[in-house]
Formats: C-alpha cells, structure tokens, sequence
C-alpha cells in the first residue's frame, strides 16, 4: 500500500531518510491524508518503497508510536489513532480577509531571504559556494542513530512513568549544555539558567518580545544577521546599525538599553571582539543598566588560533544573554538551541515560552542529544569537525588568493563555515561578475543581503564546509574564467567601436 507520500521533497529537507520518512508519514496523518484507524504498511512493505532497512522503519514507526500518532497490535499491524477534526477537514468555500495586530502585520512585512536560484549551466553541475550547508562526512551517523533509538525504546518502556515535561527544556539536556559550556567555553551556567528552544532564532524571537517596548532602539552590527533585525521590528522595536571593523563592532556610549552582537566570531565578517571591546561592552552595559544579547552561532567549529571566551564568560553582573546552537555542529534538521539566561529572566522566558509551546518539542531528540554530549560524543564530533573543516579552510584560502585575489580581499579567519570577502571592484562590476560566474556555474552569498547602510563596503560570503578540495577549486577556477571571458568580450568590442 502506498499513500503517495513526497518523499523526495522531504528528503531535501531533513538530512537522513529515517526522518524524512517520519515527518512524511507524520505530515499526511496530521492532513488526514492517511485517515484515522487506517494500517500502515508492514516495516517489510515500507522498506522496499522507499529503499530504507527494515530497522530504520521500525525506529519510524517507534516514534510515531511515542508520540501517540498511531498505535500497534501485536500480529495484527500499525494503525492511525489521531483523528482529523470535522472543521480541520472542512475546505473554506470563501477566501477570508482577516485583520492582523499590529504585531502581526510588523511580523508579515519582515523581509525574508530565501536562497538563490541560480540558473543551469549548459554542460556541467551548479557549485554552490553558499553559506549555512554543513560536511556530511564528518558527522556521525551510526553513533546518533544507535543513541536516538536508544532513547526510543527507553522511553517506550518507561512511558507511563515518565516526569512532566518541563517548559524550558528536558533536565538532562540543560545539565549537559550547563556542563559543556564549563568545560569547553569558560561559562559558568546553571542548568536552572538553560532554556532550550526550537532552534537559537526562537530564542532571538522571545527576547525580543520580552525586552523590547514598541518604538526601541536597539543596537545590532552592520553588517549582521538579518534575523535580529526581523525579531526587533516584530517586536516594535527599531533597528539603530552600528559599525564593524576587523576587532568586531566599535563600542560607543550608546543611550539605548539593548544590543545584539556575534563576539566571538561577528557574523558574517568573521571578526573577533577584541578583549578591550569586550570590557567597553560590558561596562556600558553596567553604566546604562543595559543588556547584552550574544549570539554565538559557530564559533565553537574552531581550527585555528587560541580560544575565544565567550563575552558570557567575562559577565559578572548578569547582563548577557548567551544563545546558541546544534543546528551547525549537528546537522539543521536538529532544531534546537539554547539560551543561557540570568536569573531574572527565566521564569519570564519560561511564561513567555509556555504561550507557544506548553510542553517543549522534539522530546526524543533532546533526550538523544544529553545522552550524546553526556557519553562524550559531541565533544569527539567537534573534534573531528575541527579536523575536516581546518583542511578545506587552508585549501580554499589558499586557492582564493591565487585565483581570485586580485578580485577579493579574503577575510582571514579561524572559525566558522564560510569566508567573508570584500570586493575590491565597483558595485557594476561585481553585478556583472556574480551574473557571469552564475552562467559558468558557480554562485555564492551575496554580503549586501546582510547590510544595513547603503554605504557598506561590497562583499561577498562563501561556504566551502561542504565542498570537496576538488569542487573548491572547480568553483574558483569558474570564478577566475567567468572574470577573463568578461574581460576578453569587453575589450573586443572597445576594439569594434
């Protein structure tokens, strides 16, 4: 029995094809596509439609079983126990006009960045030099796998016995995060100030509901996260950009109360806060009894130089928020992150949190993600991360400026998944050129798509996490004959005329 589900457009979405199949089956259940009491195919049935172990189906089937999606009869199959509501069903006949808060048309006006499409060569495939994609061989698949499975079947048997969930998180993962920021990052975080959130973007978004007064300024880097920007103008609030320079965002003695900024690694010119800023930062915000949100996105994929304490680590007054993420150390079908709060801010965040989620989400992903910090994979997964990506950072430099250097000015750095680069032509030309490059097949992050005056420098952002060495160079040599054919064509027709 097949019930027609897109596999292949979840597949492009979660990375392993276990989950892709989970939240395929889970979607159409949801829909009513595969109605209430219908029985799913058997594991053995399941695995030859879409070429996955029969193993692999019974974890599916597993977690929709936790989450009480369906329910199995020992000899008898798996059958579908959530049922589609009458008016969840129904169609509306009439298209609506709904009215939204004033909240909700600031949320609806946010600019967002969907990723290029970029055309089709003529004789070979598209390389992408975009930022957010991650290695794949370098994670470790069969160690999460065996660890998530675990954590379903444990939690299977103990189902009914089970604690309530706790809004800010599952206890064990908080402690893990809380022991993991000692070890590893110098922060002495209380698993009580831990709150794990759907990704690091939900933890902006609330902040920024819970600090933000509408008509706010707020003072966010330029260039930077585009992301921060949407949360505050959703909020109310009104962004006020500040410069960066190669020591991160130069610290004035602003009259605002609140700050967003990417210390350890600014996103996305990969600039290191300099100790001196650090302190400013953190006196200002003693000064002007200011808080201090620090997004620490990536910097803990480092290959290079010395480590970098967090600004967290340097608080002593509780004025930073510190957020971050598995989303790039894992894989990005792992929505979750964290915040790590002072103490005045939890049981806010906590109420705040509960409006949206009453019960915290991805539950058997969290339980598998404390049990892999706790056995210490993570910290063996970073490691070897810090190896792949180290490798393919000094290549690619290396291959940008021999190739291109006298396009861009590569940005150095030691952390992270992308590279900045500033243009050191006009704005035409690299217009031109990024149009040219496409049609020989390669593209990368436009760097204006993160500015917020009109007279930050021109650049570039390129991923090269990805990539092999050999498509690394296969990108760049495009580059580099994308800039001579133009040249060529340009002075053959100063030539003609």
């Amino acid at each position: 029995m097949d019930f027609g589900l897109p596999f292949a457009s979840y597949l492009q979405e979660y990375r392993y094809k276990y989950l892709a199949l989970f939240h395929a089956l889970r979607a159409a259940i949801l829909e009513g596509t595969i109605p209430h009491g219908a029985k799913l195919p058997s594991t053995r049935e399941m695995s030859n439609l879409y070429q996955l172990s029969r193993g692999s189906v019974n974890q599916v089937y597993d977690m929709l079983l936790a989450e009480g999606y369906v329910t199995a009869a020992v000899g008898s199959g798996t059958y579908v126990t959530y049922e589609l509501q009458e008016t969840q069903a129904a169609d509306a006949e009439i298209p609506l006009e709904i009215e939204l808060s004033t909240w909700g048309r600031r949320a609806a006006q946010g600019r967002a960045l969907p990723r290029e499409h970029w055309p089709e060569p003529m004789k070979q495939p598209f390389i992408s030099l975009e930022m957010g994609r991650m290695v794949s061989e370098a994670f470790p698949t069969d160690t999460w796998n065996h660890v998530l499975y675990q954590e379903i079947r444990q939690f299977e048997s103990v189902r009914g016995d089970v604690e309530s969930p706790d809004t800010l998180g599952h206890g064990p993962l908080r402690e893990a995060i809380a022991l993991h920021l000692r070890r590893m990052r110098g922060i002495q975080a209380d698993p009580k100030q831990v709150v794990i959130c759907n990704g690091s973007m939900q933890a902006i978004a609330l902040l920024a509901q819970l600090l933000i007064d509408p008509g706010d300024a707020v003072i966010v880097e330029n260039p930077g996260y585009m992301g921060m920007k949407r949360a505050i103008e959703a909020a109310g609030g009104r962004v006020t950009p500040n410069a960066v320079d190669e020591h991160g965002i130069l610290v004035q003695d602003w009259e605002e109360k609140l700050v967003f900024v990417t210390p350890s690694r600014q996103f996305p010119t990969g600039a290191v806060l300099s100790l001196e800023r650090r302190q400013q930062l953190l006196a200002w915000a003693s000064r002007r009894n200011g808080v201090i949100i620090e997004d620490d996105y990536d910097s803990e994929i480092r290959y290079g130089g010395r480590p970098i304490e967090p600004l967290k680590s340097l608080d002593l007054e509780g004025r930073v928020v510190y957020v971050g993420t598995f989303s790039k150390t894992m894989y990005p079908g792992l929505r979750i992150g964290y915040a790590v709060l002072p103490t005045c801010l939890v049981e806010p965040m906590r109420r705040a949190k509960e409006i949206y989620e009453p019960s915290p989400i991805s539950m058997m992903e969290q339980r598998a993600l404390a049990a892999f910090i706790q056995n210490g994979h993570y910290e063996r997964h970073l490691r070897r991360m810090r190896r792949v990506y180290s490798r393919k950072y000094a290549f690619f430099y290396r291959m940008m400026q021999e190739h291109v250097g006298h396009l861009f000015n590569v940005l150095p750095c030691d952390a992270g998944m992308h590279v900045y680069a500033s243009w050191r032509g006009t704005a035409d030309d690299y217009a031109a050129f990024r149009s040219a490059a496409a049609a020989h097949g390669v593209g990368w992050t436009d760097g204006g798509r993160y500015i917020y005056l009109p007279d930050t420098p021109i650049a570039a952002c390129f991923g090269f996490a990805h990539l092999h060495e050999e498509e690394l160079l296969q990108g760049i040599l495009r580059m580099k004959t994308a800039w001579e054919d133009r040249h060529t064509y340009l002075r053959s027709r100063a030539m003609k005329n």
